[in-house]
């Protein structure tokens, strides 16, 4: 039973905002972990900027902002902030004369390296409360829903705004 009472019975409906509430708990632990870390104050919006980065080297700053479904000022001040921080530099785009191409620099390639193992301990710890066998199941009962909804679509990866 769980101790916040807010949670204790099992309503229709709920299990969305579980997840939402499940998700959050974890990015404080990974937050939390970075902090302790040293590293700089990185936000989830930073995470998905890496991740797309690193999938799409040469990348521009408007490819990002529709990605990540934000104006094209946000984006640049979200890559400012990474390449003042040396995760992120600039350089021009091989095509586009007005555009720069974005990269992740080495730091940036090593802080996706840390994040992976940084949730992969914040996946034990929710394994450690569960058991293997039942985040097993939750990882391929989240699969068939996303490839329910999904289909043959692209799976956006990108925040919630």
């Amino acid at each position: 039973m769980p101790s916040n009472p807010d949670l204790a019975d099992r309503r229709p409906g709920q299990v969305p905002l579980l997840l939402a509430i499940a998700y959050r708990a974890m990015t404080d632990h990974f937050h939390s972990r970075l902090t302790e870390l040293g590293r700089e104050p990185l936000r989830p919006a930073h995470g998905y900027t890496f991740r797309y980065l690193a999938a799409h080297p040469g990348a521009t700053t408007v490819d990002l902002a529709a990605h990540l479904g934000i104006t094209k000022q946000a984006a640049s001040k979200a890559v400012a902030e990474l390449q003042d921080w040396g995760y992120v530099r600039r350089q021009p785009h091989p095509v586009d004369k007005r555009a720069q191409s974005l990269a992740l620099t080495e730091r940036g390639h090593e802080y996706v390296r840390l994040a992976d193992r940084l949730w992969a301990e914040v996946e034990q710890r929710f394994a450690d409360i569960i058991g293997p066998d039942r985040l097993a199941a939750l990882d391929q009962d989240l699969r068939a829903y996303i490839d329910h909804v999904y289909g043959d679509q692209p799976v956006p990866f990108r925040p919630v705004w």
